[in-house]
């Protein structure tokens, strides 16, 4: 099913408002640019973390996203995503990185509303990715920034990682799924605030994660565990997590549409 004209102009105006937001310029990565890529995502994870060149090229060649945020033309941010069809077409946004000085600013922002508009120009309505639900910045980020959906929990998805970011930590992850043309995402990017949902159980998201991840391994473990049981046992029961106006886990069953 086709996209309108109207729709993806639109998508491409809210992509430059954000790069402009953010100071800085997206698009896509040509070749000489994947050693650029490369860096990036070497510095967020650690060496080798990263696919090789000849993935990314053969990635890019076939038509995937891999994306570059450029600020004064020095690489600041970038994202890879490629299509999948489990459960309908759909762009899998598998990474994201930007450099420390600029996390927060916006340049994350820019890079997935500039895939959003990539994707609706092809007639692909529906993005997908995956993210640690301990981490307060990325849940707000995903769920209220962006309006993405919660649709399922995954212990452990990657096995141990040992990267930079997750050490020996598991590897639980949510799964969203982002309408790209939903009301609740318009809404989300409209900037408007989401409803106050209905309370049927509550998980605090009032630790610093990543702190006590390195302060403390073994308190961060706990937690780990102690939410693993709570996120199935909610979603085993039907109940989705959307995020209070506080940030912290409210778990409801109301639609994901909801106006007010």
């Amino acid at each position: 099913m086709g996209v309108d004209e109207q729709t993806v102009t639109e998508a491409y105006r809210l992509a430059t408002v954000a790069a402009a937001s953010a100071a800085v310029t997206v698009r896509a990565a040509e070749p000489r640019d994947l050693a650029g890529v490369i860096g990036l995502f070497e510095r967020t994870w650690g060496l080798g973390r990263s696919p090789d060149r000849a993935m990314l090229l053969a990635l890019d060649y076939a038509g995937n996203t891999v994306l570059l945020a450029t600020q004064n033309g020095k690489p600041v941010g970038a994202t890879l995503g490629f299509l999948g069809w489990t459960d309908g077409v759909h762009l899998h946004s598998h990474m994201a990185a930007v450099v420390p000085w600029h996390r927060g600013g916006g340049v994350g922002h820019a890079l997935k509303l500039f895939q959003r508009a990539l994707c609706l120009e092809q007639g692909i309505t529906e993005m997908r990715w995956t993210f640690d639900p301990l981490i307060r910045r990325n849940a707000h980020f995903n769920l209220a920034k962006l309006g993405a959906e919660v649709t399922g929990f995954l212990p452990d998805f990657y096995g141990r990682l040992d990267d930079v970011i997750s050490g020996s930590d598991r590897s639980d992850r949510f799964e969203v799924r982002w309408s790209l043309t939903s009301p609740r995402v318009l809404r989300a990017l409209a900037g408007q605030p989401p409803p106050a949902w209905t309370d049927l159980a509550r998980w605090p998201l009032d630790v610093d994660f990543e702190q006590l991840r390195a302060d403390d391994p073994v308190a961060a473990a706990r937690r780990r565990e102690e939410s693993r049981l709570v996120f199935s046992a909610a979603l085993g029961r039907g109940l989705r997590p959307e995020l209070t106006a506080g940030n912290d886990y409210v778990f409801t069953t109301d639609p994901s549409d909801r106006v007010n």
